[in-house]
């Protein structure tokens, strides 16, 4: 790898064929199964809230603000992953706490023992260990995958994540009318388990971090220094932030709207849920055509905007029951196709510019701005929820989260076609 900001040209090497490395499968197939687990406590979670407990809206804000607070500590966790050797460990560590996290809620649930304060300290301690997982995983995955197949392999892990968004909220709503909100948590803490084991298994030379040549803090300010001045960083991080806090204020009040305003059972939230996902799936295996089509940062830009703007119609959904179900469906299937054509295009482009060497300080600064933002737009979701409204809410998050895109538009990202184009 190059210095940050220049992207060596390996166009002339064809990416190689990844479903045939068994490694990267072996992470694949770690990576879907504990995917699908997530699914189902996303889906379970805020019914355990809203049902077991009558959660307010605000309340039901908090408990998602709760899950992306600790990555305000990504600075500093990601700058102490970059001088670890074992980043497998680290996944493997991180899966394991937050199985054994999940673990207590059907535990407490047999002896009627769960309560708001429990749901949020699950909610802030499986959001660390997401955080630790994903500041090792950035390292953990240069390790196995070539530079040339990165857009081809966020594409097949992408897809993997949209294919548990189909099924995992149909079955989650599924298992929480069978087993109740507490007892589908289970499968996320074996999804968890499942994950570590597939690791576990994966052999990998991890290559020692350079010898330490300035403290902790140095190395939080060059991950902050390294994103903020980077034009492709500082793009790509004004953009997903922005995005991510107008969608978090329209997403820490979904479940509540689509149970309360529109009737819906934990069922047909799950249907309606699991079918727009579709769009998340295609839209994973049609990014890579699309940019090698019309450009990589271009797709990004597209994807930057059909995201965000379908979830304005949300606040339109009305009518009978299997009316409201296919609306909130075609909703979530176009802004799926558009998350993923952002994600995979950015996230292939985030990896090819950052120094091997900086990508855990890197990814811990980018996601102190980037999923930091996110509970404060649960938190402003619920006090609008509160104040104007459920509907008004959701049309503000569709409607403000299309300004994202201007960020990629007034960035050298618009014209990046290829991970080989020098101006990334």
């Amino acid at each position: 790898m190059t210095a940050a900001g220049t992207v060596s040209a390996t166009g002339a090497v064809p990416p190689p064929a990844l479903h045939r490395d068994r490694r990267f499968r072996t992470f694949w197939a770690g990576e879907t199964i504990s995917s699908f687990g997530d699914r189902v406590s996303e889906l379970a979670l805020p019914l355990i809230a809203v049902s077991l407990l009558t959660a307010t809206p605000v309340q039901v804000s908090v408990l998602t603000a709760l899950i992306w607070l600790p990555n305000l500590l990504g600075l500093f966790l990601g700058a102490w992953v970059d001088q670890r050797t074992h980043k497998r460990r680290l996944l493997i560590i991180a899966d394991l706490v937050r199985a054994a996290v999940l673990l207590s809620l059907p535990v407490a649930y047999l002896f009627d023992a769960i309560t708001l304060t429990h749901l949020y300290l699950v909610a802030l301690l499986t959001g660390l260990g997401a955080v630790l997982f994903a500041m090792a995983r950035q390292a953990f995955f240069v390790a196995l995958v070539p530079r040339s197949a990165y857009v081809d392999a966020n594409s097949k892990l992408s897809m993997s994540r949209s294919l548990s968004s189909i099924a995992g909220p149909a079955v989650g709503g599924g298992l929480v009318q069978a087993l109740s909100a507490p007892g589908a948590i289970l499968v996320d803490a074996v999804s968890f388990l499942g994950s570590a084991l597939l690791l576990r298994r994966i052999p990998v030379t991890e290559t020692p971090p350079p010898p330490r040549q300035t403290s902790t803090l140095g190395l939080v300010r060059e991950g902050l220094v390294l994103v903020l001045r980077h034009p492709v960083l500082r793009a790509a991080l004004g953009c997903t932030s922005t995005v991510n806090f107008f969608t978090f204020i329209a997403g820490a009040l979904l479940v509540l709207y689509a149970s309360r305003d529109l009737g819906l059972s934990a069922g047909a939230i799950g249907v309606a849920l699991g079918f727009g996902a579709i769009g998340g799936l295609a839209g994973a295996a049609l990014a890579p055509r699309i940019s090698r089509a019309i450009g990589l940062g271009r797709t990004a830009m597209i994807g930057a905007v059909l995201f965000p703007a379908p979830l304005a119609l949300t606040a339109l959904v009305t009518g009978p029951t299997w009316t409201k179900v296919a609306m909130l469906a075609a909703i979530e299937l176009v802004s799926s196709v558009g998350v993923m054509l952002m994600d995979v295009n950015l996230n292939a482009l985030l990896i090819a510019v950052t120094p091997d060497d900086a990508l855990a300080r890197r990814a811990g600064a980018y996601s102190a701005v980037n999923y930091g933002i996110r509970p404060v737009g649960a938190l402003v979701g619920g006090v609008l929820g509160t104040t104007i409204g459920l509907r008004p809410t959701l049309a503000i998050a569709g409607l403000g989260g299309v300004l994202a895109v201007l960020w990629l538009v007034a960035s050298p990202v618009r014209h990046i076609k290829t991970l080989d184009d020098q101006t990334a």
